[in-house]
């Protein structure tokens, strides 16, 4: 267990990591569900990559009857309002935060840390990407959205202004709808982010190909 209180899984592609990845999972589910995508960016050249994988603490969730989940933050309602649990957010945003600062500590640097997620592991690493007070690499987000949007402009850091983006969502998604996705790319492209927007076939999931353009894209913000 980190000194966030978060557990995480972790994968290295090479001895002696020069760069991090750390990918946070969607709405119920944990730590190892990308991990076995890790082998495949290995095999695409991602080598002395460390991933890291961290599970997202278990909470009553409104929209499952108060059943406790791994969740980031709760979530009320799907309708197109603004997140409720702001405490939730804000206690995630910290834990991601110390866990940057401890690939930092392990002789990362921020400039060498990719900040990924999916769905709502997508929607919580924008939100703490973009208001991060030191560079990163790149942010990536899958079948995600935009958290707090009317507050995304006063809020971000001129750090990662102009840090790339890749985001990617399925047109078929029935969980985040593809709009959704739209939306969050039109609002950052529009705040002088650089994206790399992908769409693909496919309903709330990742697919091969999304995953070939991951690495391609890893591989241009980390080195071969």
């Amino acid at each position: 267990m980190s000194d966030t209180g978060l557990e995480t899984v972790e994968l290295e592609t090479g001895p002696d990591p020069k760069a991090s990845v750390i990918w946070l999972h969607g709405l119920g589910a944990d730590g190892h569900d990308f991990e076995p995508i890790v082998p495949q960016l290995a095999a695409a050249g991602l080598a002395n990559v460390r991933f890291v994988f961290p599970h997202a603490p278990v909470r009553p969730l409104t929209i499952n009857g108060g059943m406790p989940m791994r969740a980031w933050y709760d979530i009320v309602s799907f309708d197109a309002g603004p997140p409720r649990d702001q405490q939730g957010i804000a206690a995630s945003r910290l834990a991601v935060e110390t866990l940057i600062r401890r690939e930092e500590e392990r002789g990362i640097c921020s400039r060498n840390i990719i900040l990924a997620g999916f769905s709502q592991g997508g929607a919580m690493a924008i939100y703490t990407g973009l208001r991060l007070d030191r560079t990163l690499a790149g942010i990536m987000g899958l079948s995600t959205y935009l958290l707090m949007a009317p507050k995304t402009e006063s809020e971000r850091n001129s750090e990662n202004s102009s840090t790339p983006l890749f985001l990617a969502h399925g047109t078929f998604d029935q969980v985040v709808p593809l709009s959704g996705g739209q939306r969050l790319a039109e609002i950052l492209g529009n705040l002088g982010y650089p994206i790399e927007w992908h769409e693909y076939p496919m309903m709330h999931a990742v697919c091969p190909d999304e995953v070939e353009h991951i690495a391609v894209w890893l591989k241009q913000r980390l080195g071969s």
